[in-house]
């Protein structure tokens, strides 16, 4: 049973050593049994300070690909391995670096939704929560902004005072929403406050009440007076809100929000992995390593 698995991963990660890491569109089964739940970079920074040796990251590979960076001397282990990113994969190093050559000046910020390797050739790393404010303090006027074209579209309508050269790329989950999706959401439960994710299309989000990252929009259901929302990212963040919130409503704002390399990590792949039977370390070479973690640091350096 469900119960008797979570008693069984609480047990052994104690024994093995390992702390546990869920992002928040993982199922509210494996967040219950995880040390830390949120979005990817704030897991990162926790499983830096963690005591464990080991770190096992129920999300996509671009995360435990960042938690490797920052914590180098820990073992890192992908749940599921098939758990990958459609956005984080869509543009490679040779792209990038072409497109630095033809737009000289420009600072390249990547989405922390990006390959370690990609890293490699940006020159600062954003959040969903600290994209306006980095975009805000870097010197650059010129900036290219990768991989979503979404979410770089809300950065730049709310900076009109720089350059931004945006790519067609984005999350294909997000980009699904349509405003015809949103209207629908919105005439089915009109007393509902509408909370998006900025990788949402900008035709949706034109119709929020809040738009802000997936712990922004928790945090805001949970503090708001409001009681009925249509939450619009990863339909896992209405379950967890329900359990958070019982005495609100939550409404997913159309049932195709689903992440499919979210969902493919199951609680019997976080019982594998912690016992050592399953899910994958992540290798990194140091030199990639250093690279790749310095477009990090240099967000940090601008307050993020």
């Amino acid at each position: 049973m469900i119960k008797e698995m979570q008693q069984e991963i609480l047990r052994l990660k104690k024994e093995r050593d390992a702390c546990i890491l869920a992002h928040s569109y993982m199922s509210e089964e494996i967040c219950e049994v995880a040390d830390f739940t949120g979005d990817s970079y704030a897991l990162s920074v926790k499983a830096k300070t963690a005591p464990q040796s080991t770190v096992i990251m129920c999300g996509v590979r671009f995360m435990a690909e960042t938690v490797k960076m920052l914590s180098p001397q820990k073992k890192v282990v992908l749940a599921n391995p098939d758990a990958g990113c459609p956005m984080a994969e869509q543009f490679d190093k040779e792209i990038i670096e072409q497109l630095k050559e033809s737009l000289p000046g420009y600072a390249v910020v990547a989405y922390v939704n990006t390959t370690a390797e990609l890293k490699t050739v940006c020159d600062v790393c954003v959040t969903s929560s600290s994209a306006l404010k980095i975009c805000r303090a870097i010197p650059q006027k010129d900036i290219i902004f990768i991989p979503d074209i979404n979410l770089g579209t809300y950065v730049a309508n709310n900076i009109p005072e720089k350059n931004f050269k945006l790519l067609h790329g984005g999350c294909p989950t997000h980009a699904r929403m349509t405003k015809a999706d949103a209207l629908k959401a919105k005439a089915a439960h009109p007393g509902a406050l509408f909370l998006v994710h900025p990788e949402c299309r900008p035709e949706v989000v034109e119709l929020a009440d809040y738009v802000g990252s997936t712990t922004g929009i928790m945090e805001y259901a949970q503090k708001s007076d409001g009681k009925e929302f249509i939450i619009g990212t990863e339909n896992a963040i209405v379950q967890h809100l329900q359990f958070r919130c019982p005495g609100k409503k939550f409404y997913p704002l159309s049932k195709d929000l689903l992440c499919h390399n979210m969902k493919v990590t199951t609680l019997a792949d976080v019982y594998d992995a912690v016992r050592g039977k399953g899910g994958e370390e992540i290798v990194m070479d140091e030199k990639t390593r250093l690279a790749a973690v310095r477009c990090i640091e240099k967000m940090i350096e601008y307050g993020g």
